[in-house]
């Protein structure tokens, strides 16, 4: 079987078929285009784990970049072209790519503290993917996808914002799955009350969205076909207009969270763009939910983002240890009680 390569949910997308293992992130084995827009950047994680930014003794350069860890603009810099070529060199079209010569690559410095809590340090002063034009957008791409998925940091600035309301439109009439994952990154945004409102804008728009707070479900609105709440180790919930329920994380050694929810999204995305049907339908869904958690899992076991995709061979893996594991169990718990 041939599959479509993909970087995690994508602005630029492969339309070759690959025959070689598949990296997630996502892949399909049909000919749908999924297109996402979003920011890439450079992602500086640090050499150890459980310490501050400030307290790292030093960092490697990752590529990555929420919410499509693939770029809407790049600088004309060696981490922009590093960047494109990373892409070609996974099987993603580089057709939507832009490279500013005026502005520089964007840097985001993240680590995963001993608390738990993330932390991150942005360099874009301001960034490529910041100064993208409406006339800029390659809009033969994007009226060509099925599904069209996008974050929230480019809404932040002017004219970034205007090509992102220009790209949604264009893809809702023609046709696409409009799908969201509004990423807050409070240091980025003027103030809490902006960044809210910016979000809020665009939110009943979305037909599928990625959350990571139950306390959004109040926020559901007509348009909406599935809403995700991912819990990181506990999994993920999933709502739709006619069941809801949750999904079981898989259980790995984490050691860099970066771009674990980018990997859950862009399996999903891949599982559905040619098959819309399946968010109607509890069991399959399911089944698709289990593989993208899978993916997601996985993801935390390297460090940075693209470098920590697996393989689709891989998450097929854990999820067969997975099933022999509870098979395990609940043999054992039959013999006994019983």
């Amino acid at each position: 079987m041939s599959f479509f390569k993909f970087l995690l949910v994508f602005l630029t997308v492969s339309k070759q078929k690959w025959k070689n293992e598949t990296k997630y992130g996502a892949v399909s084995s049909s000919s749908g285009l999924i297109v996402s827009f979003g920011e890439m950047l450079i992602d500086f994680v640090p050499t150890v784990s459980g310490v501050s930014l400030a307290e790292a003794p030093g960092f490697l350069k990752a590529p990555g970049g929420a919410p499509a860890n693939v770029a809407v603009a790049l600088g004309d810099d060696e981490f922009g072209r590093m960047l494109a070529g990373i892409l070609e060199e996974n099987g993603v079209s580089a057709d939507g790519i832009n490279f500013d010569q005026g502005a520089r690559t964007a840097l985001a410095f993240v680590t995963l503290r001993a608390d738990g809590e993330r932390e991150f340090m942005f360099y874009r002063n301001p960034s490529a993917d910041m100064l993208l034009r409406p006339d800029e957008l390659n809009l033969e791409l994007i009226t060509s996808a099925k599904v069209f998925h996008y974050g929230s940091i480019s809404l932040i600035v002017e004219p970034c914002r205007s090509a992102h309301l220009e790209a949604m439109k264009a893809a809702k009439e023609a046709g696409a799955l409009l799908s969201y994952d509004p990423n807050l990154r409070l240091p980025l945004w003027p103030s809490p009350e902006e960044a809210r409102e910016q979000i809020m804008s665009i939110w009943d728009k979305a037909e599928v969205i990625k959350i990571d707070d139950e306390s959004a479900l109040s926020l559901w609105h007509p348009n909406l076909k599935l809403l995700l709440v991912t819990l990181g180790e506990h999994g993920c919930r999933y709502y739709t207009k006619s069941f809801k329920g949750a999904v079981d994380a898989f259980r790995v050694k984490t050691v860099d969270t970066t771009g674990a929810g980018d990997a859950f999204v862009g399996a999903l995305l891949c599982k559905i763009v040619d098959d819309q049907s399946a968010i109607e339908d509890e069991p399959r869904l399911r089944e698709i939910l289990k593989f993208a958690n899978a993916c997601g899992a996985l993801s935390t076991t390297k460090k940075g983002a693209i470098p920590a995709l697996p393989t689709e061979s891989e998450a097929l893996a854990l999820l067969k240890r997975s099933t022999i594991i509870d098979k395990i169990m609940s043999w054992i718990f039959f013999w006994f009680v019983f």
